[in-house]
């Protein structure tokens, strides 16, 4: 059993910054790939990025590779997702997920475990 609390969003600025952090609880935190995914009103939920289990695998959506990292410190059971240049496209709630995954860390639906979000609201 995992369970999530995001934090760090907010209001900014086209061409500002976030970093969005996810705290997890539970024992399987550190055998759990984490995803980041987003959703925007009126749209579907969409992948924006994920890190293996050990950190030594990320992966990115096409439309924030270069401006977001992922990172996770297992010390601290806890994932970032840093996001830079943003853009009034990606204003969105953003959601962390975990689940036990080797594969398939892009599909929200593999994940086991979710938190309840935190919304990112970006002003052109």
């Amino acid at each position: 059993q995992v369970q999530l609390v995001e934090s760090g969003g907010g209001l900014v600025q086209a061409g500002g910054s976030l970093r969005l952090s996810c705290a997890a609880s539970g024992r399987t935190f550190k055998r759990s790939a984490m995803g980041w995914f987003r959703q925007a009103p009126g749209k579907e939920r969409e992948f924006v990025a994920a890190i293996s289990w050990s950190g030594s695998s990320t992966y990115y959506a096409n439309s924030v590779r270069g401006r977001f990292t992922i990172s996770r410190d297992n010390a601290k059971d806890t994932v970032y997702l840093q996001m830079n240049s943003l853009k009034p496209e990606d204003t969105a709630v953003y959601y962390c997920a975990a689940g036990e995954l080797e594969y398939g860390l892009t599909r929200g639906n593999n994940y086991s475990y979710w938190g309840q979000g935190t919304q990112v609201t970006v002003s052109s």
